[in-house]
Protein backbone atom coordinates (compact mmCIF):
# COMPACT_ATOMS: atom_id res chain seq x y z
CA UNK A 1 0.00 0.00 0.00
CA UNK A 2 1.51 3.70 -1.01
CA UNK A 3 1.63 6.35 1.90
CA UNK A 4 -0.43 8.81 1.45
CA UNK A 5 1.86 11.25 3.12
CA UNK A 6 3.71 10.79 0.14
CA UNK A 7 1.40 11.31 -2.41
CA UNK A 8 0.10 14.48 -0.53
CA UNK A 9 3.88 15.89 -1.23
CA UNK A 10 3.68 14.92 -4.38
CA UNK A 11 0.83 13.78 -7.09
CA UNK A 12 2.59 14.27 -9.93
CA UNK A 13 5.15 11.46 -9.22
CA UNK A 14 2.13 9.10 -8.51
CA UNK A 15 0.68 9.92 -11.98
CA UNK A 16 3.43 9.63 -13.81
CA UNK A 17 4.28 6.30 -11.64
CA UNK A 18 1.02 5.13 -13.10
CA UNK A 19 1.84 6.19 -16.83
CA UNK A 20 4.61 3.87 -17.05
CA UNK A 21 2.88 1.22 -15.56
CA UNK A 22 0.56 1.72 -18.77
CA UNK A 23 -2.25 2.25 -16.43
CA UNK A 24 -4.64 5.74 -15.98
CA UNK A 25 -4.61 7.91 -13.28
CA UNK A 26 -8.46 8.18 -12.30
CA UNK A 27 -7.93 6.67 -9.07
CA UNK A 28 -5.31 9.57 -8.15
CA UNK A 29 -7.02 12.24 -8.68
CA UNK A 30 -10.30 10.23 -6.61
CA UNK A 31 -8.27 9.89 -3.61
CA UNK A 32 -6.73 13.86 -3.58
CA UNK A 33 -10.11 14.73 -3.40
CA UNK A 34 -11.17 12.45 -0.99
CA UNK A 35 -8.00 12.95 1.29
CA UNK A 36 -9.02 17.03 1.15
CA UNK A 37 -12.31 16.46 2.17
CA UNK A 38 -11.21 14.39 5.46
CA UNK A 39 -8.48 16.57 6.16
CA UNK A 40 -11.38 19.20 6.14
CA UNK A 41 -13.49 17.61 8.15
CA UNK A 42 -10.95 16.27 10.74
CA UNK A 43 -10.12 20.07 11.26
CA UNK A 44 -13.63 21.08 11.48
CA UNK A 45 -14.30 18.15 14.03
CA UNK A 46 -11.33 19.12 16.24
CA UNK A 47 -12.20 22.70 16.33
CA UNK A 48 -16.12 21.57 17.26
CA UNK A 49 -14.98 19.46 19.76
CA UNK A 50 -12.29 21.98 21.42
CA UNK A 51 -15.26 24.30 21.54
CA UNK A 52 -17.38 21.42 22.93
CA UNK A 53 -14.82 20.88 25.87
CA UNK A 54 -14.95 24.43 26.62
CA UNK A 55 -18.08 25.24 26.76
CA UNK A 56 -18.69 22.10 29.16
CA UNK A 57 -15.58 23.55 31.46
CA UNK A 58 -17.13 26.66 31.33
CA UNK A 59 -20.74 25.75 32.20
CA UNK A 60 -20.76 24.86 36.01
CA UNK A 61 -18.91 27.80 36.73
CA UNK A 62 -21.68 30.28 34.84
CA UNK A 63 -24.57 28.31 36.77
CA UNK A 64 -22.71 29.03 40.16
CA UNK A 65 -22.98 32.73 39.45
CA UNK A 66 -26.93 32.19 38.23
CA UNK A 67 -26.21 32.69 35.13
CA UNK A 68 -29.00 31.15 32.55
CA UNK A 69 -26.79 28.39 30.54
CA UNK A 70 -29.75 26.96 28.48
CA UNK A 71 -28.62 28.20 25.36
CA UNK A 72 -25.02 27.20 25.79
CA UNK A 73 -26.46 23.61 26.80
CA UNK A 74 -28.40 23.55 23.64
CA UNK A 75 -26.05 25.13 21.50
CA UNK A 76 -23.47 22.26 22.80
CA UNK A 77 -26.21 19.40 21.93
CA UNK A 78 -26.62 20.70 18.20
CA UNK A 79 -22.14 20.86 18.39
CA UNK A 80 -22.49 17.21 19.39
CA UNK A 81 -24.95 16.20 16.61
CA UNK A 82 -22.79 17.97 13.85
CA UNK A 83 -19.39 15.94 15.40
CA UNK A 84 -21.73 13.04 15.18
CA UNK A 85 -22.38 13.39 11.53
CA UNK A 86 -18.97 14.38 10.75
CA UNK A 87 -17.59 11.30 12.59
CA UNK A 88 -19.53 9.29 10.51
CA UNK A 89 -18.64 10.72 7.03
CA UNK A 90 -14.93 10.90 8.46
CA UNK A 91 -15.44 6.81 8.91
CA UNK A 92 -17.21 6.08 5.19
CA UNK A 93 -14.22 8.21 3.73
CA UNK A 94 -11.27 5.99 5.68
CA UNK A 95 -13.00 2.91 4.61
CA UNK A 96 -13.12 4.78 1.26
CA UNK A 97 -10.02 5.96 1.21
CA UNK A 98 -8.35 2.87 1.84
CA UNK A 99 -9.90 1.03 -0.79
CA UNK A 100 -8.60 3.51 -3.11
CA UNK A 101 -5.02 3.23 -1.90
CA UNK A 102 -5.44 -0.45 -1.71
CA UNK A 103 -6.17 -0.43 -5.39
CA UNK A 104 -3.12 1.51 -6.69
CA UNK A 105 0.05 -0.70 -7.56
CA UNK A 106 3.19 0.03 -6.04
CA UNK A 107 5.78 3.36 -7.94
CA UNK A 108 8.31 1.08 -10.42
CA UNK A 109 12.06 1.68 -9.15
CA UNK A 110 13.53 4.71 -11.34
CA UNK A 111 16.11 2.63 -13.40
CA UNK A 112 13.30 0.51 -15.03
CA UNK A 113 12.84 0.54 -18.79
CA UNK A 114 9.59 2.22 -19.58
CA UNK A 115 7.06 0.46 -21.65
CA UNK A 116 5.68 -3.59 -21.49
CA UNK A 117 7.01 -6.57 -21.94
CA UNK A 118 8.70 -5.89 -24.82
CA UNK A 119 10.69 -3.36 -23.53
CA UNK A 120 11.80 -6.25 -20.72
CA UNK A 121 16.17 -6.04 -20.84
CA UNK A 122 18.09 -8.75 -20.46
CA UNK A 123 20.76 -8.43 -18.07
CA UNK A 124 22.58 -12.00 -17.86
CA UNK A 125 22.71 -15.42 -19.40
CA UNK A 126 24.00 -18.57 -18.86
CA UNK A 127 24.65 -21.37 -21.06
CA UNK A 128 23.57 -21.56 -24.64
CA UNK A 129 20.78 -22.76 -26.30
CA UNK A 130 20.04 -26.74 -26.24
CA UNK A 131 20.81 -28.09 -29.69
CA UNK A 132 20.24 -31.67 -30.98
CA UNK A 133 21.03 -33.72 -33.78
CA UNK A 134 17.39 -35.33 -33.69
CA UNK A 135 13.93 -33.79 -33.87
CA UNK A 136 13.10 -33.21 -30.05
CA UNK A 137 9.99 -33.91 -28.00
CA UNK A 138 7.97 -31.52 -25.36
CA UNK A 139 8.00 -32.21 -21.83
CA UNK A 140 4.30 -33.01 -22.04
CA UNK A 141 4.99 -36.18 -24.83
CA UNK A 142 8.52 -37.19 -23.07
CA UNK A 143 6.37 -37.71 -19.54
CA UNK A 144 3.87 -39.71 -20.90
CA UNK A 145 5.97 -41.83 -22.91
CA UNK A 146 8.39 -42.33 -20.38
CA UNK A 147 5.29 -43.34 -17.81
CA UNK A 148 6.29 -40.53 -15.21
CA UNK A 149 3.36 -37.61 -16.46
CA UNK A 150 -0.16 -38.70 -16.65
CA UNK A 151 -2.99 -35.95 -17.74
CA UNK A 152 -5.45 -38.26 -18.50
CA UNK A 153 -5.30 -39.70 -14.95
CA UNK A 154 -5.36 -36.05 -13.67
CA UNK A 155 -7.87 -34.77 -15.00
CA UNK A 156 -10.13 -38.15 -14.72
CA UNK A 157 -9.36 -37.32 -10.71
CA UNK A 158 -9.71 -33.36 -10.25
CA UNK A 159 -10.20 -31.47 -13.83
CA UNK A 160 -8.04 -29.60 -16.69
CA UNK A 161 -4.69 -28.38 -16.31
CA UNK A 162 -3.91 -30.75 -13.51
CA UNK A 163 -0.80 -32.86 -13.29
CA UNK A 164 0.06 -36.49 -12.17
CA UNK A 165 3.38 -37.91 -11.91
CA UNK A 166 4.20 -41.57 -11.29
CA UNK A 167 7.07 -43.63 -10.23
CA UNK A 168 10.21 -41.87 -11.61
CA UNK A 169 8.61 -38.78 -12.59
CA UNK A 170 7.41 -38.02 -8.84
CA UNK A 171 10.65 -38.92 -7.28
CA UNK A 172 12.56 -36.19 -9.57
CA UNK A 173 9.82 -33.95 -8.05
CA UNK A 174 10.24 -35.13 -5.09
CA UNK A 175 14.39 -34.96 -5.77
CA UNK A 176 14.20 -31.01 -6.63
CA UNK A 177 12.19 -29.63 -3.45
CA UNK A 178 15.31 -31.59 -1.56
CA UNK A 179 17.68 -30.41 -3.52
CA UNK A 180 16.48 -26.78 -3.68
CA UNK A 181 16.12 -26.31 0.12
CA UNK A 182 19.02 -28.14 0.97
CA UNK A 183 21.31 -25.22 -1.43
CA UNK A 184 19.10 -22.61 0.19
CA UNK A 185 19.63 -23.53 3.99
CA UNK A 186 23.52 -24.08 3.04
CA UNK A 187 23.21 -20.38 2.29
CA UNK A 188 21.78 -19.13 4.97
CA UNK A 189 18.20 -19.62 4.63
CA UNK A 190 16.00 -20.57 7.25
CA UNK A 191 13.39 -23.52 6.32
CA UNK A 192 9.86 -23.20 7.49
CA UNK A 193 6.72 -25.84 6.77
CA UNK A 194 4.24 -23.18 6.86
CA UNK A 195 0.34 -23.71 6.69
CA UNK A 196 -1.00 -23.98 3.38
CA UNK A 197 -4.11 -21.97 3.93
CA UNK A 198 -4.01 -18.61 4.90
CA UNK A 199 -6.50 -16.11 6.58
CA UNK A 200 -7.65 -13.14 4.63
CA UNK A 201 -5.38 -10.89 6.57
CA UNK A 202 -2.36 -12.52 5.18
CA UNK A 203 -3.43 -12.08 1.81
CA UNK A 204 -4.50 -8.84 2.15
CA UNK A 205 -0.89 -8.22 4.02
CA UNK A 206 1.35 -9.15 0.52
CA UNK A 207 -1.18 -7.64 -1.99
CA UNK A 208 -3.15 -10.37 -3.32
CA UNK A 209 -6.02 -9.07 -1.83
CA UNK A 210 -8.64 -7.26 -2.64
CA UNK A 211 -7.47 -6.92 -6.45
CA UNK A 212 -6.52 -10.61 -7.31
CA UNK A 213 -9.42 -12.54 -5.50
CA UNK A 214 -10.74 -13.62 -8.47
CA UNK A 215 -7.28 -15.57 -9.14
CA UNK A 216 -7.38 -17.25 -5.88
CA UNK A 217 -9.49 -20.35 -4.40
CA UNK A 218 -11.22 -19.51 -1.46
CA UNK A 219 -12.25 -22.15 0.82
CA UNK A 220 -16.31 -22.34 0.85
CA UNK A 221 -17.79 -21.01 4.37
CA UNK A 222 -14.20 -19.54 5.66
CA UNK A 223 -12.25 -17.06 4.98
CA UNK A 224 -9.69 -19.24 3.79
CA UNK A 225 -7.17 -19.58 0.78
CA UNK A 226 -5.09 -22.08 -0.59
CA UNK A 227 -2.10 -20.55 -1.10
CA UNK A 228 -1.00 -19.36 -4.48
CA UNK A 229 2.70 -18.89 -3.15
CA UNK A 230 4.62 -19.58 -0.05
CA UNK A 231 5.22 -15.37 -0.40
CA UNK A 232 2.51 -15.16 1.43
CA UNK A 233 2.48 -16.85 4.99
CA UNK A 234 6.53 -16.30 4.98
CA UNK A 235 6.15 -12.73 4.95
CA UNK A 236 3.24 -13.07 6.81
CA UNK A 237 5.23 -14.29 10.00
CA UNK A 238 6.74 -10.67 10.80
CA UNK A 239 2.59 -9.20 10.24
CA UNK A 240 2.08 -6.72 12.97
CA UNK A 241 5.28 -6.67 14.89
CA UNK A 242 8.43 -4.35 15.27
CA UNK A 243 11.87 -5.85 14.66
CA UNK A 244 15.44 -4.69 15.83
CA UNK A 245 17.93 -4.58 14.10
CA UNK A 246 19.63 -7.98 14.76
CA UNK A 247 16.37 -9.27 13.45
CA UNK A 248 17.51 -7.97 10.01
CA UNK A 249 18.16 -9.40 7.34
CA UNK A 250 15.79 -12.07 7.62
CA UNK A 251 15.96 -14.63 5.31
CA UNK A 252 13.81 -17.57 4.89
CA UNK A 253 12.84 -20.21 2.59
CA UNK A 254 10.10 -22.51 2.16
CA UNK A 255 8.39 -25.32 0.17
CA UNK A 256 4.76 -25.34 -0.62
CA UNK A 257 2.27 -26.52 -2.96
CA UNK A 258 0.59 -23.68 -5.11
CA UNK A 259 -2.77 -22.91 -5.78
CA UNK A 260 -3.99 -20.29 -8.73
CA UNK A 261 -7.38 -19.91 -10.79
CA UNK A 262 -5.75 -18.49 -13.68
CA UNK A 263 -8.11 -16.58 -14.31
CA UNK A 264 -8.13 -14.58 -18.46
CA UNK A 265 -5.01 -17.28 -19.17
CA UNK A 266 -7.20 -19.77 -21.24
CA UNK A 267 -5.04 -20.79 -24.12
CA UNK A 268 -2.11 -19.66 -22.75
CA UNK A 269 0.88 -22.26 -22.09
CA UNK A 270 -2.02 -25.06 -21.25
CA UNK A 271 -0.49 -28.26 -22.08
CA UNK A 272 1.98 -29.99 -19.80
CA UNK A 273 3.67 -28.63 -16.41
CA UNK A 274 3.71 -24.67 -17.39
CA UNK A 275 0.58 -23.09 -16.48
CA UNK A 276 -1.96 -25.63 -14.30
CA UNK A 277 -3.73 -24.81 -11.56
CA UNK A 278 -1.75 -26.91 -8.61
CA UNK A 279 2.23 -26.42 -8.52
CA UNK A 280 4.97 -27.07 -6.03
CA UNK A 281 7.54 -24.19 -5.78
CA UNK A 282 10.53 -23.32 -3.65
CA UNK A 283 10.30 -19.40 -2.16
CA UNK A 284 12.76 -17.32 -0.82
CA UNK A 285 11.57 -14.50 0.83
CA UNK A 286 13.80 -11.86 2.31
CA UNK A 287 13.55 -8.73 4.94
CA UNK A 288 15.94 -5.68 5.38
CA UNK A 289 16.04 -2.01 6.06
CA UNK A 290 15.89 0.32 3.41
CA UNK A 291 18.96 0.79 2.53
CA UNK A 292 19.74 -2.54 1.91
CA UNK A 293 17.00 -4.13 0.25
CA UNK A 294 18.48 -3.58 -3.48
CA UNK A 295 21.34 -5.28 -2.63
CA UNK A 296 19.12 -8.11 -1.16
CA UNK A 297 17.01 -8.35 -4.47
CA UNK A 298 20.64 -8.95 -6.53
CA UNK A 299 21.56 -12.00 -4.06
CA UNK A 300 18.33 -13.23 -3.74
CA UNK A 301 18.08 -13.36 -7.85
CA UNK A 302 21.65 -14.26 -7.79
CA UNK A 303 20.99 -17.74 -5.45
CA UNK A 304 17.77 -18.45 -7.88
CA UNK A 305 20.00 -18.38 -10.93
CA UNK A 306 22.71 -20.58 -9.11
CA UNK A 307 20.27 -23.28 -9.11
CA UNK A 308 19.71 -23.54 -12.87
CA UNK A 309 23.38 -23.46 -12.93
CA UNK A 310 24.20 -26.46 -10.81
CA UNK A 311 21.56 -28.07 -12.68
CA UNK A 312 23.23 -27.11 -15.75
CA UNK A 313 20.48 -25.50 -17.63
CA UNK A 314 20.26 -22.61 -19.80
CA UNK A 315 18.97 -19.36 -19.09
CA UNK A 316 18.82 -15.60 -18.47
CA UNK A 317 17.64 -12.92 -16.27
CA UNK A 318 15.66 -10.19 -17.58
CA UNK A 319 14.76 -6.98 -15.93
CA UNK A 320 10.77 -6.41 -16.04
CA UNK A 321 10.56 -3.28 -17.98
CA UNK A 322 7.86 -0.56 -15.50
CA UNK A 323 4.53 -1.78 -17.64
CA UNK A 324 4.80 -5.32 -16.90
CA UNK A 325 5.81 -5.64 -13.55
CA UNK A 326 3.26 -7.02 -10.79
CA UNK A 327 0.59 -4.96 -8.71
CA UNK A 328 2.98 -4.72 -5.41
CA UNK A 329 6.39 -4.88 -7.10
CA UNK A 330 9.16 -1.95 -7.99
CA UNK A 331 11.13 -4.03 -9.39
CA UNK A 332 11.74 -7.56 -11.08
CA UNK A 333 13.92 -9.85 -12.12
CA UNK A 334 12.43 -12.68 -13.88
CA UNK A 335 14.52 -15.71 -14.43
CA UNK A 336 13.87 -17.60 -17.28
CA UNK A 337 14.96 -21.03 -18.64
CA UNK A 338 15.58 -22.24 -22.26
CA UNK A 339 12.40 -24.70 -23.28
CA UNK A 340 13.49 -26.36 -26.84
CA UNK A 341 9.50 -27.14 -27.34
CA UNK A 342 9.08 -23.33 -27.05
CA UNK A 343 12.30 -22.62 -28.95
CA UNK A 344 12.35 -19.27 -26.42
CA UNK A 345 13.00 -18.92 -22.75
CA UNK A 346 9.88 -19.63 -19.94
CA UNK A 347 9.69 -17.79 -17.12
CA UNK A 348 10.87 -20.20 -14.09
CA UNK A 349 11.91 -17.71 -11.43
CA UNK A 350 10.20 -13.63 -10.55
CA UNK A 351 12.53 -12.18 -7.99
CA UNK A 352 11.24 -9.08 -6.56
CA UNK A 353 11.35 -5.83 -3.96
CA UNK A 354 8.48 -4.57 -2.49
CA UNK A 355 9.99 -1.73 -0.64
CA UNK A 356 7.71 -0.97 1.86
CA UNK A 357 4.64 -1.87 -0.48
CA UNK A 358 3.89 -4.67 1.69
CA UNK A 359 4.95 -3.62 5.13
CA UNK A 360 2.54 -0.92 5.50
CA UNK A 361 -0.41 -3.43 4.47
CA UNK A 362 1.23 -5.93 7.13
CA UNK A 363 2.24 -3.52 9.85
CA UNK A 364 5.76 -4.94 9.24
CA UNK A 365 8.27 -2.65 11.07
CA UNK A 366 11.47 -2.64 12.69
CA UNK A 367 13.63 -0.07 15.16
CA UNK A 368 17.60 0.73 14.81
CA UNK A 369 18.32 0.97 18.11
CA UNK A 370 15.96 0.54 21.28
CA UNK A 371 13.33 3.46 22.30
CA UNK A 372 14.26 4.49 18.48
CA UNK A 373 11.37 5.40 16.16
CA UNK A 374 9.92 2.21 14.31
CA UNK A 375 10.01 2.01 10.71
CA UNK A 376 8.65 0.16 7.73
CA UNK A 377 11.26 -2.49 6.39
CA UNK A 378 11.11 -3.60 3.12
CA UNK A 379 10.34 -6.94 1.74
CA UNK A 380 11.49 -9.27 -0.83
CA UNK A 381 10.41 -12.50 -2.40
CA UNK A 382 11.86 -14.83 -5.20
CA UNK A 383 11.00 -18.20 -6.77
CA UNK A 384 13.88 -20.66 -6.05
CA UNK A 385 12.37 -21.91 -8.30
CA UNK A 386 9.50 -23.28 -9.22
CA UNK A 387 9.53 -27.11 -9.24
CA UNK A 388 7.02 -28.29 -12.38
CA UNK A 389 8.67 -25.54 -14.28
CA UNK A 390 12.20 -27.11 -13.81
CA UNK A 391 11.01 -31.03 -14.36
CA UNK A 392 9.89 -29.21 -17.32
CA UNK A 393 13.30 -28.35 -18.58
CA UNK A 394 15.13 -30.69 -17.16
CA UNK A 395 13.17 -33.40 -19.40
CA UNK A 396 13.17 -31.03 -22.77
CA UNK A 397 17.01 -30.41 -22.39
CA UNK A 398 17.91 -33.52 -21.15
CA UNK A 399 16.32 -35.77 -23.42
CA UNK A 400 18.33 -38.48 -25.53
CA UNK A 401 17.41 -39.82 -29.32
CA UNK A 402 16.23 -43.27 -27.65
CA UNK A 403 13.72 -41.03 -25.98
CA UNK A 404 15.21 -41.68 -22.20
CA UNK A 405 16.44 -38.35 -20.27
CA UNK A 406 19.66 -38.04 -18.82
CA UNK A 407 19.39 -36.79 -14.92
CA UNK A 408 21.58 -34.11 -14.38
CA UNK A 409 24.69 -34.78 -12.65
CA UNK A 410 23.65 -32.48 -9.09
CA UNK A 411 20.42 -34.42 -8.53
CA UNK A 412 21.91 -38.05 -9.13
CA UNK A 413 22.31 -38.59 -5.29
CA UNK A 414 18.53 -37.79 -4.98
CA UNK A 415 17.14 -39.69 -7.17
CA UNK A 416 19.22 -42.75 -7.22
CA UNK A 417 19.39 -43.06 -11.00
CA UNK A 418 21.27 -41.33 -13.72
CA UNK A 419 18.69 -41.51 -16.35
CA UNK A 420 14.62 -41.98 -16.76
CA UNK A 421 14.67 -44.65 -19.52
CA UNK A 422 11.17 -45.91 -21.56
Amino acid sequence: MLDIKRIRQNPDELVLAMRRRGGDNANVAALMALDEERRGLIVESEELKARRNAVSAQIPKLQKEGQDTEPLKQEMRGVSDRVKALDERLAGLEDQLEALLLSLPNYPAPDLPDGDETNNREVARWGQPTQFDFAPQPHWDLGEALNILDFAAAGKITGSRFALYRGLGARLERALVNFFLDIHTQNGYTEIFPPFLVNRASMTGTGQLPKFEEDAFKVAGTDYFLVPTAEVPLTNLFRDQILSMEDLPARLCAYTACFRSEAGAAGRDTRGLIRVHQFNKVELVALTPPEDSYAMLERLTRDAANLLERLGLPHRIVMLAAGDIGFGAAKTYDIEVWMPSYDRYVEISSCTNYEDFQARRAKIRFKREKGGKAELAHTLNGSGLAVGRTVAAILENFQQPDGSVRIPEALIPYMGADTIRP
